[in-house]
């Protein structure tokens, strides 16, 4: 495989779950931006992109959006950074919905695998060593099948015309390590398999109002005892079940995580890569520097590319007053 990744990072909140628009949207990135990211020593960038950015409801392009995509890759190429090209999100599927209508759907389906083409049909023309595609970002299918047969499908789309593209195939439940034992991955020999490593999510979601362990303000801490024995008996059912009923977690809870994707990995012979991690800026620096280095230290004992979740964000290497964080730090050390 041409296409290979080390460290790298990703490009959120432009062409994904984002509401800019117009200049706001345009001055969001830009080539200084991405020659940033390449003199910190990243090789790469993970681009989301959504659904309803690149494509109005009658599924024609807006072209506006695949201009600035285009202008991403350019710069990548420019800056030696190799670019992987992330369905984020579409209409039937996103993956924080109370519905997905995308895997009980033929239509729906057909669809995605429609985006697949045009998508191909645009970027095909970028050489294999320098752009991957990514099917799809956290599917949720309540049939692990259900994602299985899809992914196979889109795989099938982009082969007819790009035979040897690197593809990315996330595992189903969120991309979480576990649901490897039940991913069925095609055999071909481009093939990235990727998930992401947000454990614990009480600790790296903490007090973030779009989770359900949101409601948790109280002491945390990592690694141990995350919180009391006696704030983890008040939770609530569906609290506990949001945070997979783990109260302790450390390094050794982290690796063996990873024990599923190692296995898939190992059995097919198709590379890993943990496309997503991170932790927000809610818990004590200390905390969250501990936790970082517990990741990338596992991650390198297994020998897994990584891209942190993200660039600029509520996780980002860089905050909203445009300085540099304690991830960027920790995370320029290893590279």
């Amino acid at each position: 495989m041409s296409f290979q990744l080390a460290r790298g990072t990703n490009v959120s909140h432009w062409l994904s779950q984002s509401e800019r628009r117009g200049p706001e949207r345009s001055d969001y990135l830009t080539d200084a931006d991405v020659a940033r990211i390449a003199a910190l020593g990243f090789d790469h960038v993970r681009l989301p992109v959504d659904e309803v950015q690149l494509w109005n409801e009658q599924g024609r392009r807006e072209q506006e959006a695949f201009d600035l995509l285009d202008h991403a890759l350019v710069w990548s190429e420019r800056a030696g950074l190799r670019a992987v090209v992330d369905l984020h999100i579409v209409r039937s599927h996103y993956f924080n919905a109370e519905t997905r209508p995308l895997f009980g759907d033929p239509a729906a389906q057909e669809h995605f695998c429609w985006l697949w083409r045009d998508l191909s049909d645009a970027l095909g023309r970028w050489s294999n060593d320098q752009v991957a595609y990514e099917l799809l970002n956290e599917p949720v299918a309540t049939d692990d099948e259900d994602w299985n047969r899809l992914a196979e499908q889109a795989l099938a789309t982009i082969r007819e015309r790009e035979p040897e593209r690197t593809v990315v195939i996330d595992s189903n439940r969120f991309s979480e390590p576990a649901a490897f034992s039940a991913l069925r991955v095609p055999a071909d020999e481009n093939l990235i398999l990727t998930f992401h490593l947000y454990d614990p999510i009480l600790f790296t979601h903490y007090r973030a109002p779009w989770s359900a362990v949101s409601t948790y303000e109280g002491p945390i801490d990592y690694p141990g005892e995350l919180v009391s024995q006696e704030a983890f008996d008040s939770f609530s059912p569906e609290m506990r079940q949001a945070a997979r009923d783990v109260r302790v977690y450390d390094i050794e809870a982290l690796e063996r995580s990873l024990a599923p994707a190692l296995e898939l990995s190992g059995r097919t012979g198709n590379p890993l890569w943990c496309s997503e991690f991170g932790a927000l800026p809610t818990t004590s620096e200390e905390a969250r520097e501990r936790w970082y280095r517990d990741v990338l230290t596992v991650l390198a004992r297994h020998g897994v590319p990584w891209t942190n979740w993200d660039y600029k964000g509520d996780f980002g290497i860089f905050g909203s007053d445009g300085g540099p964080t304690l991830v960027h730090r920790v995370l320029t050390e290893q590279i």
